[in-house]
């Protein structure tokens, strides 16, 4: 195993556990408290990063250099490794709203986002990622 794919499995190693904790709390998203609420934001915040730096370094494994967020996103959908790459570029754009959102309209439709429609882009990575 070359240092390019090790690097790809250890990051993975670490999104498939910020993913297993977003999942926990996905799962049990009705019966948490604003507080709770608050750390699904952070949650989804941290797995998200570790996916488009896991689809990074999974890319740099397959000798296709991308160093940038938008870069990334780009490649992976062009690669098939992602499926709506608007949705990703949404949430490439969110990620500095959602981790200052203090207004609770804003907080209310983050929470939303990530419950419809970001948590199965980040599953569809999980998986697809998995595979390799």
């Amino acid at each position: 195993m070359n240092e390019k794919e090790l690097r790809f499995r250890q990051r993975y190693a670490n999104f498939t556990k910020a993913y297993a904790q977003f999942q926990r709390a996905l799962a049990d998203y009705e019966k948490l408290t604003e507080l709770e609420k608050e750390g699904f934001i952070q949650r989804y915040e941290y797995t998200f990063e570790l996916a488009w730096k896991t689809l990074k370094d999974y890319l740099a494994s397959q000798n296709i250099p991308v160093l940038y967020p938008r870069e990334v996103i780009k490649a992976a959908f062009h690669y098939e490794l992602i499926r709506d790459g608007e949705l990703w570029m949404d949430m490439l754009e969110q990620r500095n709203v959602i981790a200052h959102t203090y207004d609770e309209v804003r907080f209310q439709k983050a929470l939303v986002k990530i419950k419809d429609e970001y948590a199965s882009a980040l599953a569809e990575v999980y998986t697809e990622l998995g595979a390799k």
